[in-house]
């Protein structure tokens, strides 16, 4: 079975339908991630959720530990990440209630490889 995890950020606290829930708290490498993770299942599927900024938005974005937040995904059996964000938009079309879906990704070069 395929496992997913869900990083939900300003909003999205919980999943709802999740089932058979329990939650864990896992330390890695980098420290612990934003906040203990849900482990249940959706339907068929094996869900992991871990909100971005910890239940209650206590975190900010620059203080958010991604690496430890991947990390315990990982460490969980995540084989898929959806990561769910809700950011503004400078341009008047693209108005409050638009999805918008990324058609490219800019990754930052490793040095020194």
């Amino acid at each position: 079975m395929k496992t997913i995890g869900v990083i939900g950020g300003s909003g999205l606290y919980k999943l709802e339908g999740l089932t058979a829930i329990e939650s864990m708290s896992i330390e890695t490498p980098w420290g612990y991630p934003s906040d203990d993770l849900v482990i249940g299942k959706l339907g068929d599927a094996k869900m992991v959720f871990l909100p971005r900024h910890g239940r209650g938005h206590h975190i900010i974005p620059s203080e958010i530990n991604y690496r430890a937040n991947i990390y315990a995904l990982k460490k969980l059996g995540v084989n898929f990440i959806i990561s769910v964000s809700a950011v503004g938009s400078m341009k008047e079309e693209i108005a409050p209630g638009h999805i918008v879906i990324p058609d490219q990704f800019f990754v930052k070069p490793r040095t020194g490889e």
